[in-house]
């Protein structure tokens, strides 16, 4: 359902500029039903939503610009948000403006009406879906699930790995992976670190003697846990000189999988400021997943998601 995919999905398809094309094709787009996306350019002192469409001037009135807008549930910095950036939408009809002018009427809650009648509703505890990350704060990541439908990836969610902060794994604006957790009604509440790997598949990646580069995520009295990959940590002996999100090398001692541990000795240190990587290691893409084991076979510390716990009623 490549229309029902965050905002911005469909912005330079084909499929889409041939929609906006010319006023004929615009007006087509009222037959068809069809949802479009374009760049949002100003959001007016009555928060409508005035859309570039090349060919003609396009509005999306105040209360057709995002689900909730009318009864309140939904703020209008939701409208406010979206200037400069696309917004989907369906063509309700062409009218005269003040001006004169021919003006297309837009509806950008419709588009999220039939995403959340025809996608959301129906996914499933377990699904994986794509999903755009829109804007970080320290309790969590949240993202657009499709025609710019929220959604929130909790913190804790995000990686086994633990991060002070969503800007350590991700940037707004990234495309990512996300796994649905559970629903409140027609909240969608979602999971991310099942997607990046067990203990197993992510260790298999490093070999006993390798050097190679981590982040120290977390500094304790007894040593600096460091992480490899967003799914693996190892521990290094205690340091004076190293800093929380702090790149360092890391000389691999021993790999544990009935433990789950990993063994480190820190060779050197790098500058502390460390980026999010721009491109995840997902070993899951799509599809479905009922429950997900990141413990190794013989660990007694089992870490599962029973993702059938969280199916609708």
């Amino acid at each position: 359902m490549t229309e029902y995919m965050p905002e911005g999905f469909l912005l330079n398809t084909p499929e889409n500029l041939a929609r906006i094309s010319t006023r004929d094709a615009i007006y087509n787009c009222i037959k068809t039903g069809d949802i479009v996306e374009a760049p949002c350019v100003i959001c007016d002192s009555r928060h409508n939503l005035i859309v570039d469409l090349g060919n003609i001037r396009g509005i999306i009135p105040r209360e057709e610009g995002a689900i909730g807008i009318s009864d309140g549930s939904t703020k209008d910095i939701a409208l406010i948000s979206r200037v400069n950036k696309p917004v989907c939408f369906t063509v309700q009809s062409i009218q005269k403006d003040e001006f004169g002018n021919d003006c297309a009427i837009l509806s950008r809650r419709n588009a999220q009406e039939r995403c959340r009648d025809e996608f959301i509703r129906k996914l499933n505890a377990g699904d994986v879906i794509s999903a755009r990350v829109t804007h970080l704060e320290q309790f969590g990541c949240f993202v657009d699930i499709g025609c710019g439908i929220p959604s929130l990836i909790p913190i804790d969610l995000i990686s086994v790995s633990r991060i002070s902060h969503p800007s350590d794994r991700f940037a707004v604006g990234m495309d990512i992976k996300a796994v649905v957790k559970a629903f409140e009604g027609d909240r969608i509440f979602l999971s991310h670190k099942e997607l990046l790997g067990t203990w197993q598949q992510n260790a298999s990646l490093f070999e006993n003697g390798e050097t190679v580069t981590g982040i120290a995520r977390s500094i304790e009295e007894y040593g600096v846990f460091v992480e490899l990959a967003p799914n693996l940590a190892g521990l290094a002996e205690p340091r004076a000189d190293i800093a929380v999100n702090q790149r360092v090398s890391v000389y691999i001692k021993a790999i544990i999988p009935e433990k789950m541990k990993i063994k480190l000795i820190i060779v050197n240190t790098a500058d502390s400021n460390i980026p999010h990587e721009s491109k995840l290691n997902y070993f899951i893409t799509g599809g479905h997943i009922d429950k997900w084991v990141y413990s190794t076979e013989n660990c007694a510390k089992v870490i599962e998601t029973d993702f059938r716990l969280g199916a609708r009623d």
